[in-house]
């Protein structure tokens, strides 16, 4: 199974003031990814305020994504769902149009607490998708699901076919480098916290990557991994320390998926507000985390249309 080198993109879901989704402005938004050398989406994830959708609007989304991606863009399609009806039928769907492969976190509720819970949920899914590889999308600070990765790839290791790795996107470095080794490396494990690409790197990692921030700071996240593989560690610890005042700034006003969205439109691209119960930056407030980006120079060194 194919893994996945370079940098994947968690894109924000596009909406109107009304807050009706718009997907007009997505055959823009992945233009401009590819342009700044990122190589895929995953959407209707998590930064896509996935679980705030209608199942109708994610696959619109889907459908919409598919068709307008440059050649060899991957779009990956996040199913995940309380009800894992709804969760089939979305892998489906996305098989169906045509996307590169599928992925899912686990439900926020009911919470799963046992390794055979959280198989028996993915296997579901991926049944229904038997083409596409599938992602499992390990981030339990949403979803309480705190449970060993490790034992999760001897779990789907010969009994689900079609499952391609795992999104890590946690903070133990260990746990994510003992996935990564499993078998000498028989699953991609997609690193998916942006802060520690580089000590990733250092223990062999991280070759592929989902990123929320990479929507417009892709160009410092991609020379992180260039600068390591060139041998320029100072560059990359510069690049990677770069990304971490970026992501402060965020950190301050509601994170990526409100302040993240917000920066969207400070760089050239208006994708509307976020979803209740998200409370989206006012205006006093983008002002404020236009200078905070102001004074660390972020608009010279962001993702370019």
């Amino acid at each position: 199974m194919e893994k996945i080198n370079g940098l994947i993109v968690a894109p924000f879901t596009p909406f109107t003031a009304n807050g009706n989704v718009n997907l007009d402005v997505i055959e823009a938004y992945a233009a401009m990814l590819q342009k700044n050398g990122l190589k895929g989406v995953f959407i209707n994830g998590s930064s896509g305020e996935g679980y705030m959708l209608t199942t109708d609007e994610r696959k619109a989304l889907a459908e919409k994504w598919v068709s307008v991606v440059p050649a060899d863009f991957k779009v990956i399609v996040h199913v995940g769902s309380c009800c894992l009806t709804d969760s089939v039928a979305l892998a489906k769907h996305a098989q169906a149009i045509g996307a590169f492969g599928i992925g899912s976190m686990a439900p926020p509720f009911p919470k799963i607490n046992r390794i055979e819970e959280l198989v028996k949920y993915c296997e579901q899914i991926c049944a229904a998708a038997p083409e596409l590889p599938f992602y499992y999308y390990h981030i339990p600070v949403f979803n309480n699901a705190y449970l060993p990765m490790v034992d999760l790839l001897k779990a789907v290791d010969g009994r689900i076919p079609n499952f391609a790795g795992i999104k890590y996107t946690f903070e133990s470095l260990y746990e994510y480098n003992q996935c990564r080794l499993y078998k000498n490396g028989k699953y991609d494990m997609l690193h998916g916290q942006d802060e520690t690409i580089l000590p990733s790197l250092a223990q062999g990692g991280a070759q592929g990557g989902i990123s929320g921030t990479g929507n417009y700071i892709g160009l410092d996240l991609i020379a992180v991994m260039d600068e390591w593989e060139n041998g320029n560690i100072e560059a990359a610890r510069e690049h990677q320390n770069y990304a971490q005042e970026v992501i402060n700034v965020i950190a301050r006003y509601r994170g990526n998926i409100v302040a993240g969205k917000r920066i969207m439109k400070l760089i050239g691209l208006d994708l509307g507000p976020n979803r209740v119960p998200f409370q989206s930056l006012s205006d006093e407030e983008e002002k404020k985390v236009k200078a905070e980006l102001e004074a660390i120079n972020f608009f010279e060194r962001c993702n370019k249309f």
